[in-house]
């Protein structure tokens, strides 16, 4: 299949305090989420000024993989088009349409198969193109990536710096958790998110070679009487700590790159509960702009220009699939109060 182009599509997020308030009005749109939970996400902002990392890390990566693709001379142009916030998915196609793009490879920085990670997106590129209208660009997805060798790989060596960061004697005692966003359990029920997660952690421990760690979710935003997964990070971490354990490192591997739900749920939130445990608390990086991701990237975006039968993949599972089935990662049969981050 030929193509003209790649696209590189994100959740987005504000850059400055007048951004706020139309972001989370897009994320939320069409969402019951209650006045008080909308007050403590702006208020998040408030703290960094109403900036979110996401589009600077976006920015960076993009930069990365261009030149990524220029050593290994795919010659190809780069867009970006975000769910939430400018670039917005729409305004991006139509910029491609005018410049003459027909058919375009998407990369979605999101790793794993949930409705939220991945229908959703597929659903937004639809609306994106039936809003461009006749001769928007064809827009292909490309595969899962929770299981990649250069996705371990990443995650393994962020992994390893936390741990250097220990005086030798306790890296053997320390506990690391895994993080990534909760989200309700009627979603999970019908997607494979929560046991791709266990597999990307135990892949990533092995390879950093920790024994001893857990999952745990963080970022939760429905109401108390909806179930979601858990544990809540702060939660374990309080429960680790009636372990004796004295170090924990957290690792968020269900994101690629800094939002607010790192430097506010993690950094901000999770770091204060550690401490009131008594734990030392480090959280590792999140992949990045790390060389192994952005040829990552490169690999598979490769994949789908040669159309080449090898899928690089650990673990049992197996390569996900190039297309993702119509009933792929459903919406949940409940309502919820929202079914991605508030918080980017």
């Amino acid at each position: 299949m030929q193509y003209d182009a790649v696209l590189v599509i994100s959740f987005g997020g504000p850059e400055g305090m007048d951004d706020v308030m139309p972001f989370l009005q897009n994320v939320l749109r069409g969402k019951n989420i209650p006045e008080k939970r909308m007050k403590e996400v702006v208020h998040h902002y408030e703290l960094f000024g109403g900036v979110s990392p996401i589009n600077g890390q976006n920015r960076r990566l993009i930069s990365a993989l261009k030149e990524e693709m220029r050593k290994h001379n795919i010659d190809l142009p780069v867009y970006w088009g975000n769910r939430n916030w400018h670039p917005m998915l729409a305004d991006t196609l139509s910029k491609m349409k005018d410049q003459g793009v027909k058919r375009a490879i998407a990369f979605v920085t999101s790793a794993y198969g949930s409705y939220s990670g991945c229908r959703q997106y597929l659903d937004d590129i639809e609306r994106a193109r039936a809003e461009v209208g006749e001769g928007a660009p064809e827009i292909d997805k490309l595969r899962l990536f929770y299981n990649h060798p250069k996705f371990i790989e990443a995650n393994a060596e962020h992994l390893k710096k936390s741990l250097n960061r220990l005086p030798e004697p306790r890296r053997h005692a320390v506990h690391v958790a895994f993080t990534a966003h909760s989200i309700p359990t009627s979603m999970a029920e019908s997607c494979d998110y929560r046991a791709q997660l266990l597999d990307t952690a135990r892949l990533v421990a092995r390879a950093a070679s920790v024994s001893d760690w857990s999952l745990a979710f963080q970022s939760r935003s429905g109401p108390p009487t909806q179930p979601w997964l858990e544990p809540d990070i702060q939660d374990h971490l309080r429960d680790v700590a009636h372990r004796k354990v004295k170090d924990v490192i957290v690792l968020p591997i269900g994101f690629v790159s800094d939002h607010m739900e790192i430097i506010y749920d993690l950094d901000t939130e999770a770091a204060s509960a550690a401490g009131k445990a008594g734990l030392n608390f480090d959280r590792a990086a999140t992949v990045g702009t790390h060389p192994a991701f952005v040829s990552m990237i490169r690999e598979l975006i490769e994949e789908r220009l040669q159309d080449a039968a090898e899928r690089p993949c650990q673990g049992e599972r197996g390569p996900s699939p190039d297309f993702c089935q119509p009933e792929c990662c459903p919406p949940p049969l409940r309502p919820q109060t929202t079914t991605s981050s508030t918080s980017a």
